[in-house]
């Protein structure tokens, strides 16, 4: 007969491995196994991009693609879906490319911040492209890691703590 404390243990280990492998959403995938649709698309809306790296991920139930890309001089990230439908871009842009607003706001509640990395944020539908925000991933002058989504008025729609996180430096 088991003890209760080694079926407890067991079972708890087996749902730590399950829960690993459901928040493991994202998947490195080799460029050249990337579907079709995804890379004409890329290559069509990013003329001459040089493609460094593409992963698959689940965004709330459905499968998408994240292609990393060098266009004219500048980081981008693109999502899209299997079919090949472009549903988000991200790309690295410089501090003082943000909006006067955008910059305001951030300097007014983390005076002295140090930026990381500045993204603006374009969201796709029925081939329609629309800035959606800018995201910040900056460190506070008291040694704070916090990554900041802005809209383009300036107005502060999410701050999350990534101080703990090794992955955004």
């Amino acid at each position: 007969m088991r003890r209760p404390t080694t079926i407890c243990v067991a079972l708890a280990a087996a749902t730590a491995g399950f829960l690993a492998l459901a928040w493991a959403k994202e998947e490195d995938v080799p460029l050249d196994k990337l579907p079709k649709a995804v890379l004409e698309t890329v290559k069509a809306r990013f003329d001459g991009a040089e493609l460094t790296g593409a992963a698959k991920e689940d965004e709330d139930g459905k499968t998408v693609y994240e292609i990393t890309i060098k266009h004219k001089k500048q980081a981008i990230d693109v999502t899209l879906s299997p079919e090949g439908e472009l549903l988000m871009i991200e790309k690295t842009i410089t501090a003082k490319d943000l909006p006067k607003a955008v910059a305001a706001a951030l300097e007014g509640k983390y005076p002295k911040a140090t930026y990381k990395i500045v993204e603006e944020i374009v969201k796709v539908a029925k081939k329609e492209e629309k800035l959606e925000a800018y995201e910040v991933l900056l460190v506070t002058a008291d040694e704070k890691k916090l990554e900041v989504k802005l809209s383009a008025e300036g107005k502060i729609l999410n701050e999350e703590d990534k101080t703990g996180d090794k992955d955004d430096d």
